[in-house]
């Protein structure tokens, strides 16, 4: 495995880390304790220490799944978990953005985590009105202050968002996450430059797609499963980026080269990225993640 600095943080870690949405049950499997366990177990012994969650993943289903898995070794680990949605049921949120809401989130992760303070609190991709308030952003620095939080950060909804991205270091925020991918450039024309200046260690989630550089779907290939988040996206949307997945998989994988892990390293050459989060679903989804970490992709 192989680390880097988390901006300003300070924090070191690990390249590959571990996204945990599907502990939510939104991407039709439900986990049991023990899979969670091995997934995050196999990962500390591949030298992750990065793993990141959310409130809504699950009402902090996916929270207190990842918390009882790291419980013994909580120090080595980085965990970052996000506020701002309220899961009421699978793909229905309401949104809690006042401070006095916030904070009451904040309260039930660290429950759910079973641990007393927070590596990571992000901003979970509202929109700029709820992120212009300042009422906001002071009770999150008086909690950073109590030693509830360690660094805030911004989760961004959309990747062309350089609003809340400048503002990052004015708010008190160490970190952005967002989504990039080879098929997810965006981030590439504003934002990425806006984190090297401000020095904002950035998280890029959905390297993989939604599992579609995976290289284990073929055009023509539907998600049904009203359980998979990926059944609500459009098909032909999705039908376009399967034929895209095709051709970069034949025109730039190298031969005989797991796509998954060359998809996680090309984020990985992007020098503005720190670590990718990619979701894994079995210890051997983990293991092929992890390999991006030692796959160096000639320029």
């Amino acid at each position: 495995m192989k680390y880097r600095r988390l901006g300003r943080t300070e924090l070191t870690v690990s390249t590959v880390g571990v996204g945990t949405w599907q502990f939510g049950g939104e991407w039709g499997k439900d986990f049991s304790q023990a899979e969670a366990d091995a997934i995050l177990g196999r990962a500390r012994d591949l030298g992750i220490n990065l793993v990141d969650t959310a409130e809504c993943y699950g009402d902090h289903l996916s929270e207190e799944l990842v918390g009882r898995a790291i419980a013994r070794n909580r120090a080595d680990w980085v965990v970052a978990t996000k506020f701002g949605h309220r899961y009421q049921g699978l793909h229905e949120r309401t949104q809690e953005w006042s401070a006095q809401e916030v904070i009451a989130q904040l309260e039930r992760s660290l429950r759910a985590l079973g641990t007393d303070y927070l590596d990571v609190y992000q901003f979970h991709s509202g929109g700029d009105d709820v992120f212009d308030q300042d009422e906001l952003w002071e009770a999150l620095g008086t909690q950073v202050r109590a030693g509830k939080i360690r660094h805030l950060g911004i989760s961004i909804g959309s990747n062309a968002n350089a609003y809340q991205t400048d503002r990052a270091a004015e708010v008190g925020a160490s970190v952005i996450q967002l989504v990039y991918s080879r098929l997810d450039r965006e981030p590439e024309k504003e934002v990425l430059a806006s984190c090297e200046r401000q020095d904002l260690g950035v998280l890029a989630r959905e390297a993989l797609a939604g599992g579609l550089l995976s290289g284990k779907y073929a055009p023509g290939t539907r998600f049904t499963d009203p359980a998979d988040t990926r059944s609500r996206r459009p098909d032909d949307r999705t039908q376009e980026r399967l034929s895209e997945v095709q051709r970069v998989a034949e025109e730039e994988v190298p031969p005989g080269t797991d796509m998954a892990a060359w998809a996680l390293a090309w984020c990985l050459r992007q020098p503005s990225v720190t670590a990718v989060i990619p979701g894994c679903k079995s210890v051997a989804q983990l293991d092929s993640n992890a390999a991006a970490a030692e796959l160096d992709l000639a320029d």
